[in-house]
């Protein structure tokens, strides 16, 4: 999948096409992502004797294929390639303007022991 955490997006179909996001979470199984304040929907919780019902609103997921990449450079939703670079690692790039589309992992550098 070329969709990441953290990447900024653009529904492309559906009932949220058109807007934007950036995506919480990637489910590579099911080939879907969970994007902030898109597919929103509703869960009722049901009362109890110790609390009272309510209305939850959440992030649905959605399928993949349904979002494109907002590049950071050209500022355009684009298709994601792939190169391999001189340190022979490979890289995302933007299918338009050729740039570098991935962005500074921090939380993944960081093993625990």
């Amino acid at each position: 999948m070329k969709i990441k955490t953290g990447d900024n997006v653009l529904i492309i179909a559906g009932k949220d096409k058109g807007k934007k996001g950036k995506v919480m979470r990637v489910m590579k199984k099911t080939n879907s992502i969970v994007v902030e304040k898109v597919n929103i929907k509703v869960r009722h919780i049901k009362k109890t004797a110790t609390r009272k019902g309510e209305k939850i609103q959440f992030e649905a997921p959605i399928d993949a294929s349904n979002a494109k990449v907002i590049c950071p450079e050209c500022k355009k939703a684009v298709r994601i390639g792939y190169v391999i670079s001189k340190d022979q690692k490979k890289r995302r790039v933007c299918k338009k303007c050729k740039e570098v589309v991935d962005q500074s992992v921090e939380s993944k550098s960081k093993k625990k022991k």
